[in-house]
C-alpha cells in the first residue's frame, strides 16, 4: 500500500512538471542540477573521485549490455556505431593514459575497451541476424570528422608530444557526441527495451558525475582552474563544455527513463520529435 502510495504521489509530480512553461521547466532542470552539485559537494570532499566514478558506472553499464547479450542472445535496440565511437575514444584515451598518467584509469579505460570490442564483435558476427542496421543510420564521419578538426584547434599545451596532446583532445571531444547514434536509433524505434535502456542510463550518469569534477574543480579554485598556466586559455573550458553536452545530450532520455521505472513500465518510452 505505502508503495503504491508513494509510485502515485511521483506520478502525481511528473504529471504537474509536463503541465508546467518552458521556462519553469527549466527553471527546475536547474535548480535540480545545482541542488545535486551542493549534495556532491558536501557528501564527497574530493572531486577526483566523481571521475573514477563516472568510469567505474561506464564499466557497469557495458556489462549490462554483455549480460544482456549473453542471456538473450539478441542485440536489437543497439547501436553498432555507438560501440566503435566508444571503442575509438576509449582506445586513443587508453594510448594517452599510458602516457601521460598510468593510473586507476588506466585500469578502468582498459577493461571499458575490453568490454566495447566484445559487445562489437557478438553485434557484428554473433548477433548480426538481430542487429536493426536501418535505424542505425547516423554516418560517423559526421562526428568523427568535427572532432578531429577541433583537437587540432584546442588542445592541452604540456610537456607531452604535439601527437599526444591533439590524440587527448580528440578523444574527450568524441565521447561527448559518441551516444548520439544510441540515441538517435532510439528515437527512431520510439520504444527501448530494459537493459538498454539501463545501459543509456548508466552513460547518463556517468557523464553528470564527469560534469560535476569539472563544475565543482571550477568552484574550488574561484574559476582560476579554467586558465591553468601551460593548458592552454581554451583547452579547460573546451572540457568543461563537452561534458555539459554530453550531460545535456543524455538528460532528456534520463527523465523518461526514470518516469518509465516509476511508472512500473519495462519499456522506456520516447515521445515523438
Amino acid at each position: 500500500m505505502g508503495k503504491r502510495r508513494g509510485s502515485s504521489s511521483v506520478n502525481k509530480l511528473f504529471a504537474w512538471v509536463r503541465r508546467q512553461s518552458i521556462k519553469v521547466k527549466i527553471f527546475l532542470a536547474v535548480t535540480a542540477v545545482i541542488s545535486s552539485l551542493v549534495a556532491l559537494k558536501l557528501l564527497v570532499k574530493d572531486s577526483n573521485h566523481f571521475f573514477v566514478a563516472s568510469e567505474a558506472i561506464h564499466v557497469a553499464g557495458i556489462a549490462v549490455l554483455i549480460f544482456k547479450l549473453t542471456t538473450q542472445k539478441n542485440c536489437s535496440g543497439l547501436s553498432l556505431k555507438t560501440q566503435e565511437l566508444t571503442a575509438i575514444f576509449t582506445a586513443v584515451r587508453l594510448y594517452c593514459s599510458f602516457l601521460m598518467e598510468g593510473d586507476i584509469h588506466t585500469v578502468l579505460d582498459c577493461a571499458t575497451l575490453v568490454f566495447t570490442v566484445w559487445v562489437i564483435y557478438m553485434i557484428r558476427f554473433k548477433l548480426k541476424s538481430t542487429y536493426i542496421a536501418e535505424l542505425d543510420n547516423m554516418p560517423l564521419y559526421y562526428l568523427v570528422v568535427p572532432c578531429a578538426i577541433l583537437s587540432v584547434l584546442i588542445h592541452p599545451y604540456t610537456q607531452h608530444s604535439y601527437v599526444s596532446r591533439i590524440l587527448w583532445a580528440f578523444c574527450v571531444y568524441l565521447e561527448s557526441i559518441s551516444v548520439l547514434p544510441q540515441l538517435h536509433m532510439m528515437q527512431n524505434a520510439k520504444m527501448i527495451e530494459p537493459f538498454t535502456a539501463h545501459y543509456v542510463f548508466a552513460l547518463g550518469i556517468a557523464r553528470f558525475l564527469g560534469c560535476a569534477h569539472w563544475i565543482l574543480s571550477v568552484y574550488d579554485t574561484a574559476g582560476t582552474y579554467l586558465f591553468l598556466l601551460g593548458s592552454g586559455y581554451f583547452w579547460l573550458p573546451m572540457v568543461l563544455l563537452s561534458e555539459i553536452v554530453q550531460t545535456f545530450i543524455l538528460a532528456d532520455f534520463c527523465y523518461y527513463y526514470v518516469k518509465s521505472v516509476v511508472n512500473g513500465q519495462l519499456l522506456v518510452s520516447l515521445p515523438p520529435v
